[in-house]
């Protein structure tokens, strides 16, 4: 059977004057699939793709690369209904250049030729979509998990910049199509349901495992012409549940330092306590905490799509379209963690000059600290809508003239009681000696003496958060085109988008670490007793003996409930239901452009295009920011900020750019071709670097806080595109091109941090009380010496309140800054165009199928490369490029009538994925990944067929390091996931 795709509306797109090449030989159904790829700012343009199973999807691939204007890739759905991959950042992985980022164990957000997901524009039919993601409030990249694939029938992916392009991808515009009734006329009608089973759903605590083993998915289309096709209506659905979970053991809170060996400091090893301890220059850091998480999930997502079409004449086509989508998360958390404070130590390290630590130990000999337990249950939902009219009007048979206009929203919000994330944390007060052994992929954790009778398991501090993003577009474009002569075409356009973006959030946090009331409290029933390892048996290192490896879970609500009660303070215990943090920023852009295409009849055919586009855009920055007004030392190393009434303020700015393009291939014999393009394009900032208001963060340590702030000001990232390739089509599905492409790369926002000492906050660190306990005899890095000193001694006077003390005999309570105490210094991040980076690359593909044996293969390398690579030697700040990588893929394909079998494996190079850890500028890099996917199908009839698909068959773990190997971050578990599908094509 046939699918026919459209990009928006019709039979009525202006075409461009080349003259499309069939490959040799090629049946009609590749034929038709030959046709140029359809502008992405044309939502009415029409591209019919014919396509049937497997090898037919490949061969529609393969001429939309070889048939269009510029370099452009794509994956053509393999028939009505069915995409080749359940979710479509794991199908864009599939072409050279694109890589993903991998949430909840599945493809959410991509990165293009080493341009992270921030700067690739998304359109859905050739308009740009919004973005909201409570994950990355700030942030531009689009999460295709929010995107079912059954109502997908073409994923293009523009590398090369045009005129008629919309501006916003650096590293490529993706353009996602949905099929439209009068494209191909007369009834279709396809039903499918799936029963899926993920294996990490099982390896769980009882506290956090969610749902049944086997979730359900349903998914519909149907879509029909009348009136001798001049109506159309379509209609896609789906509906999908799947329960999974993740297993992490992470150094959450970052590294401390970078320290020398020659240095001594306030978490500098002790001399004379260290195997091979650093010396000199050579660099090394501590760690600031240890933490094993399980994490337990329910996901729900509903997708719709709802087109009518009306074309009361060959020349005029019209189209109104609705599409929604849902995506509903449940996550339900229990860990369990130690913390150092940096005291007396003992440790093994590995050579410089950066020295990775093997094992680290603290010395506790009172066996008083805590052995921290924790929990989270918490809910989201984000939601898109999009309403657009297409108007498409072919006034004669040289001038096409196009109306475009849509308003779409994204909006992600809580959608539990609890917020949109939280944490309660409890402790056993019976933690000694504290070390961990780095030496394997999984850090191991040692404890001695915990003694959970003596010291029984309480409720200690807690965080509610209520967050809240919506995006907003209302866009509207005009495009047209004026056919000149015989074998040249004018294009032209216009275009208003007004985006409004609104980022909110507030933060209810209970700083009472050292236990909120008492033991008693909690019943020992609330707890229950889990061994630890059996979560994280695919990790090398988790056999280890010296594990502690017995915890508590408990239910999060339960004990909730009991910590409120015993409290008294009830709504300390919920989220807030006014949101402190409101940042809105709203871009107004103008655009307008001009492409002149031609064809010139030349010994070796050429095809060019020139073109310009400008565009203007204002920016207005708005945020309610509060207001710090003290800061309090209630335990160890925990200065709470206090926040008082929240007020607005309001930043512009506003940019303009003139961006050219050139675009030529030629034809070298006629299955060969090779292309060049030129093309500056633009990449607007995340919306944290525009938003004005200095925002400080909610906890402060001992040496400061932290707080950042945006610059509405800011530019956008420019980038000039040079792309070269060659290609050679040598069979009827089968060809081999290899590319070249370089990206010079201006205006990047540099994030730096600035020692700033915002409201003129004051702090009791060196103040009059901490002065007194040193001068009594407390070390100035014995933070519980100096704290007992203090509450003990000046209890009830200005600013220190004593509370009860705590199961180890140290003194609890609130110790606030006075006026005369020295004012806290803040490290203020924020942002300014100061950085420039160079890109380039090589892009290989080879597809070949062999005969008509039904055997095929796909293959691509990509290979990035930057001078601007993050120097693990130097200490500070630094601007290196992340999302950074080579990757390739493999993918073998057999197919007859009756089965179908595909192979694909996916590998990612390691890559630097931020500057920044929980400590500070430190770099974090996600370890070398691949992953192996597996789909069978049988076509039981015509019209019904069953299809298995395997994701992530060798359970693959995946790892995130600091400046060495050793300095792990993250290390996460999750499992492999089955799926058994029935489809029925009426």
């Amino acid at each position: 059977m046939s699918l026919a795709v459209a990009s928006a509306c019709a039979a009525f797109m202006p075409a461009h004057a080349q003259e499309v090449a069939s490959t040799p030989g090629a049946a009609a159904t590749s034929e038709q699939a030959a046709q140029e790829a359809t502008s992405p700012s044309s939502p009415a343009g029409v591209q019919t793709v014919v396509v049937t199973g497997l090898r037919a999807s490949l061969e529609s691939s393969m001429n939309l690369k070889r048939n269009a204007q510029g370099f452009v890739d794509g994956i053509v759905a393999e028939d009505i209904g069915k995409f080749p991959d359940t979710n479509l950042a794991e199908s864009l992985q599939r072409i050279s250049g694109v890589s993903i980022d991998r949430s909840i164990g599945e493809g959410s957000k991509v990165t293009v030729r080493g341009v992270g997901p921030d700067f690739n524009l998304v359109l859905l039919n050739g308009r740009q979509m919004p973005t909201s993601s409570l994950g990355d409030r700030p942030g531009r990249g689009y999460d295709f998990a929010n995107i079912a694939s059954e109502g997908v029938s073409q994923l293009q992916v523009y590398k090369s910049a045009r005129a008629e392009t919309p501006t916003g991808g650096i590293g490529a515009t993706i353009n996602v199509l949905t099929a439209r009734p009068l494209a191909r006329p007369g009834l279709q009608a396809t039903v499918g349901v799936k029963g899926v089973y993920d294996k990490s759903a099982e390896n769980l605590p009882g506290d956090v495992k969610r749902g049944d083993k086997v979730t359900p998915e349903i998914s519909g289309l149907y879509s029909n012409t009348f009136g001798d096709g001049k109506f159309g209506i379509a209609l896609t659905g789906s509906y999908q549940e799947r329960n999974l979970g993740y297993n992490q053991a992470a150094v959450s809170n970052g590294w401390k330092g970078p320290f020398r060996g020659d240095e001594n400091n306030w978490g500098t090893i002790p001399a004379g306590t260290a195997g091979n301890r650093p010396q000199g220059s050579t660099l090394y850091q501590v760690p600031q905490n240890l933490n094993y998480n399980m994490s337990g999930i329910q996901r729900q997502r509903t997708n719709g799509q709802l087109t009518f079409q009306f074309a009361p004449t060959k020349a005029l086509t019209t189209t109104l379209d609705y599409t929604y989508s849902e995506n509903k998360i449940q996550t339900r958390r229990n860990d369990i963690s130690a913390w150092f404070n940096f005291g007396p130590s003992t440790s093994t390290w590995t050579g410089g000059p950066i020295a990775g630590p093997l094992t680290y130990t603290e010395q506790i000999p009172t066996a008083n600290s805590d052995i921290a337990m924790g929990a989270a249950d918490f809910a989201t939902k984000t939601q898109n809508k999009s309403l657009g009219f297409n108007t498409a009007w072919r006034v004669n048979s040289d001038i096409r003239l196009e109306l475009d206009v849509h308003k779409s929203t994204a909006e992600s919000k809580p959608d539990s009681p609890f917020g949109s994330s939280n944490t309660l944390g409890t402790a056993s007060f019976s933690r000694g000696d504290t070390g961990v052994d780095f030496s394997k992929d999984f850090p191991v954790l040692s404890i001695a003496g915990a003694d959970f009778a003596r010291a029984p398991q309480q409720v200690t501090g807690s965080v509610f958060e209520n967050g809240y993003v919506k995006s907003e577009i209302e866009q509207a474009q005009v495009h047209g085109s004026w056919k000149l002569l015989e074998a040249s075409e004018l294009k032209f356009g216009l275009a208003s988008t007004d985006v409004n973006n609104r980022s909110a959030f507030s933060v209810q946090q209970r700083d009472t670490w050292g236990g909120a009331t008492v033991p008693s409290d909690y019943p020992a029933s609330l707890f229950h007793q889990e061994s630890l390892r059996q979560y994280f048996d695919n990790i090398d290192g988790s056999d280890n003996p010296a594990l502690f490896n017995t915890f508590y879970t408990f239910n999060f609500d339960q004990v909730r409930q009991a910590a409120a009660k015993a409290s008294g303070l009830p709504n300390l215990y919920l989220p807030k239901t006014t949101y402190d943090t409101d940042q809105r920023t709203r871009e107004k852009s103008k655009s307008l452009y001009l492409q002149f295409n031609t064809d010139w009849d030349t010994a070796l055919p050429i095809h060019t295009s020139v073109g310009v586009r400008y565009e203007k855009t204002d920016v207005t920055s708005t945020a309610l920011v509060p207001i710090a007004t003290t800061i309090s030392w209630v335990s160890q190393n925990e200065f709470p900020v206090a926040f008082g009434t929240p007020s607005f303020t309001t930043l512009t700015g506003k940019y303009h750019h003139v961006l050219p393009s050139f675009d030529a291939d030629i034809e070298l014999r006629s299955d060969m071709k090779g292309r060049f393009s030129y093309g500056e394009t633009i990449g607007r900032p995340r919306y944290d670097q525009l938003t004005g208001g200095q925002v400080l963060d909610t906890l402060a340590r001992v040496q400061g806080g932290t707080g950042r702030q945006g610059n509405p000001g800011l530019l956008p990232v420019k980038s000039k595109n040079i792309d070269l390739a060659y290609e050679w089509y040598y069979g009827k599905s089968s060809f081999v091109s290899l590319g070249h492409f370089r990206k010079s790369l201006e205006n990047y926002a540099g994030q730096s941090q600035v020692v700033a000492q915002p409201f003129g906050l004051r702090t009791p660190v060196g103040g009059a009380y901490w002065n007194a306990a040193v001068g009594a005899g407390c070390v100035a890095t014995d933070l519980t010496c100096i704290r007992n000193y203090i509450l003990r001694n000046f209890n009830g006077r200005p600013g220190v309140t004593r509370g009860t003390d705590d199961a180890t005999g140290n003194a609890t309570g609130t110790i606030i800054g006075q006026p005369n105490d020295p004012i806290a210094n803040f490290q203020i991040t924020s942002y300014s165009n100061q950085k420039a980076a160079r890109l380039r690359g090589l892009e290989l593909n080879v597809q070949h199928m062999f005969g008509n044996s039904g055997f095929g293969v796909s293959a691509n390398y990509t290979k990035v490369d930057s001078g601007l690579a993050y120097n693990n030697a130097s200490i500070g700040e630094q601007f290196a490029l992340v999302g950074m990588s080579d990757s390739a893929n493999l993918v073998g394909i057999f197919e007859n009538d009756k089965w179908n079998v595909r192979a694909a494996y996916n590998w990612r190079d390691k890559f630097l994925s931020s500057t920044f850890d929980g400590s500070g500028p430190n770099p974090n890099y996600v370890e070398a990944y691949g992953q192996l996917d597996l789909s069978i199908g049988y076509n039981i009839s015509k019209n019904l067929s069953l299809q298995f698909e395997g994701i992530n068959l060798t359970d693959e773990i995946k790892r995130i390091h600091g400046r060495t190997e050793r300095n792990l971050l993250y290390v996460e578990q999750s499992g492999p996931r089955y799926m058994l599908a029935a489809r029925y094509k009426f």
